[in-house]
């Protein structure tokens, strides 16, 4: 592929990361040409979009079938107040471009679903997820493996929270297959185990250090930088500041 010249307000935009040895000019080249989907405009996807969209990810991908809704706001930082009411895509694509005019944000305001979500992911090469719910983090991460997606998943609880990122149609440095999500939480639990945020509560910067996280790994899935979390599992706790990294496996197929 031809690689478009960088215009003197990109070279001007990007410079902090082109002086960077493990990104450089072919870097972010990478991430001009990369197509990136967040499921999920709120807590998780906020940060990410924005980290991703000043990164200069030259297409991004937001699902969401939500409205703005004020309690939304004290960790879902895309949004503001005037936004109330608002479908979520077109509030964050809005903030999107106001960071990063130079890149290109496609909404699909739906609900991600088991039925549309190999359709979703198909058209992307990372996918981000940033949902709140286990039915919609299966569909997502099935949908993923079967199309060949790199997801990168997290999750929030009420001061803590993981990150790890899914590449099952690979193999790793050893030749043993890559694990799926399902390896990892074989079965969702029982409905109401899990309390939801508005039920529990969640403080709101917690959701900035997990999106961001997820920008970051998506950044170096795309540049090639560093080591990915594929096959290891990290755990945030605020409270005790401190983070753990839990390595997991395939289990056998």
């Amino acid at each position: 592929m031809v690689e478009s010249a960088f215009t003197s307000k990109e070279l001007e935009r990007y410079a902090r990361h082109v002086v960077l040895a493990e990104i450089g000019g072919a870097g972010q080249q990478r991430l001009k040409r990369a197509r990136v989907l967040i499921v999920g405009a709120g807590g998780l996807g906020a940060p990410a979009a924005l980290y991703l969209a000043a990164a200069g990810v030259g297409t991004i991908g937001l699902v969401d079938d939500d409205t703005v809704a004020l309690s939304n706001l004290q960790r879902q930082i895309i949004h503001g107040t005037p936004d109330i009411g608002r479908l979520k895509t077109q509030s964050a694509r809005d903030a999107l471009v106001r960071v990063n005019p130079e890149i290109l944000v496609v909404e699909h305001p739906m609900r991600l679903t088991g039925e549309n979500a190999a359709s979703l992911v198909r058209g992307y090469d990372i996918v981000l997820d940033g949902s709140d719910n286990f039915v919609t983090r299966y569909a997502l991460a099935d949908a993923c493996a079967a199309e060949a997606k790199p997801l990168v998943t997290a999750a929030a609880g009420r001061f803590d929270g993981s990150l790890t990122v899914l590449a099952p149609f690979s193999t790793g440095a050893d030749g043993a297959p890559n694990p799926s999500y399902r390896d990892l939480f074989p079965e969702a639990p029982p409905p109401g185990v899990v309390p939801s945020c508005a039920e529990a509560g969640v403080i709101g910067a917690l959701t900035g250090v997990l999106g961001a996280l997820q920008a970051m790994e998506a950044i170096k899935l795309v540049t090639g930088a560093g080591e990915p979390l594929i096959g290891r599992l990290l755990l945030y706790d605020a409270l005790a500041a401190r983070f753990d990294t839990i390595a997991y496996k395939a289990r056998p197929r």
